[in-house]
Parts: C-alpha cells; structure tokens; sequence
C-alpha cells in the first residue's frame, strides 16, 4: 500500500454481504453460521469476523457474490399489515403482497404502521435506503390524513411549529386542509424526518384523533392508481428523481 493511502475499512463479514444487496445482514449472519462464508478461502463462523472492504475476498459457497442490480418497488401498503418480513406474535406482513413473486431480496425503505396505508417502497441497496430516509438527503414524504374534527388555521400553524410529546419535539414541515366535513377533515402533511409513529404521535399531543392515514408521495413519486395490496417496480428516471 502506498505511504499515506487510507486504510481499507473493516466491516463484520455480514454486513459487507448485505450491502452487496444480497441478504438482510441477519440473513448473512445465518449463512456465517451455516459454514457457507469464507474470507480469504478462510471458514469463518462469526459473523462480525472483520473483512477490510475492497482488501479482502469473501466467497459464499465457493462463489464469490456480484453486487446485486439496484432494485427498488413500490407497494400500495393496505392497512392491516406490518413493515417486517417476519413478526414474533403471527400478525400479517407486507411480505404478503410479494406472495407468488418471483424477487430477490429487498427490505423495507422506512416503514408505515399497521393502522396506516399507502406508498411503501423497498429495495435490495442499503445505502441507497439509507439516503432516502435520512432527513439530510432523502425526500419529503407526502400524508393525508383523515381527522376527528374540523380543521382550522390554529392547528396548521401548530402542526408546523410543533410541540413536545414524549421527550421529543414532533412537527411538519407543511400542512393544509384538503377538505372538511361537519365533523371531521382531511390534511396534506409533509415532512422529511419521519420518527415513530410521528404523525399518530403529534396530532394526539394536539388533542386531535387520526382516523386514517395515507402516504400518498416520496418525493416526485406519487402513489398513482396502483391498488391497494398491489406493486411494481420503478423505471431507472423514477430511483433517479428520488
């Protein structure tokens, strides 16, 4: 290695086969476990065995693994469903809409309650997952939301000012009024940094009661006429203009 050249990173063994897009990095783990990995023709059982990225040849099967082909799909979550591939207690997945098809790999990109619905997407490319969810550099996500009152200009301004609730100060960063009813409404609210049960969480700290949630859009991408329960992949322009 030249003098002042950096240094390849280390990485476990599973998360440097998980970032190919191959596996969740629990899924590696498992393979370590199997005996399937070898670094350097090395068996390796540990599956934060350090790997120097780059420096190093890790095989699965004797094969050495190809970075997958970015994939990302779009899922019109219904409601009802968790954002997880397995749960502990039985309750349906998202996984389920994915049943019959053929796909690789690909995990969740954020995540949607199970009282909520709407635009999901998932891909096999961590870091790209990972930029699409960080508030810095991912997109604002697009909600609308059905309310147990009327909506006036004293909630939007207190939706975007925000307030605290549970340790942490929740807000949007826009909100209006879609329509209203007698006794119930519905808001468009966007936001970019979206915690847990954020929306839920807010509108309850403002005394206001969500009777359905929809996300409708990340970034340029809209929900469309894709039914509920149904997916398709995105074209190359669409991953791009996200």
């Amino acid at each position: 290695m030249r003098r002042g050249a950096p240094k390849p990173l280390r990485h476990g063994v599973a998360r440097v086969i998980s970032k190919l897009g191959l596996a969740s990095r629990a899924q590696a783990a498992q393979w370590v476990l199997e005996g399937r990995v070898r670094v350097d023709g090395q068996l390796v059982r540990d599956a934060e065995f350090p790997v120097r990225s780059g420096a190093q040849r890790v095989t699965i099967d004797g094969q050495e693994p190809r970075a997958a082909a970015r994939l990302v799909l779009m899922l019109n979550k219904p409601r009802g469903l968790i954002t997880t591939r397995h749960d502990e207690r039985g309750r349906k997945t998202v996984y389920e809409c994915f049943a019959g098809a053929n796909l690789p790999w690909v995990a969740p990109v954020g995540r949607l309650d199970k009282a909520s619905e709407g635009l999901l997407l998932f891909s096999n490319d961590p870091a790209w997952a990972a930029r699409i969810t960080d508030p810095l550099t991912g997109p604002p996500k697009t909600y609308h939301v059905q309310i147990d009152r009327r909506a006036d200009d004293a909630l939007l301004r207190a939706l975007q000012a925000g307030t605290a609730t549970e340790g942490e100060v929740l807000k949007v960063d826009s909100a209006r009024v879609l329509r209203s009813g007698q006794r119930h409404a519905w808001l468009e609210l966007a936001l970019r940094e979206g915690r847990n049960r954020h929306i839920r969480r807010l509108l309850a700290a403002l005394d206001v009661a969500v009777l359905r949630l929809v996300r409708v859009a990340v970034g340029p991408l809209t929900l469309g006429r894709l039914p509920k329960g149904q997916w398709r992949p995105l074209a190359a322009a669409e991953i791009a203009a996200l």
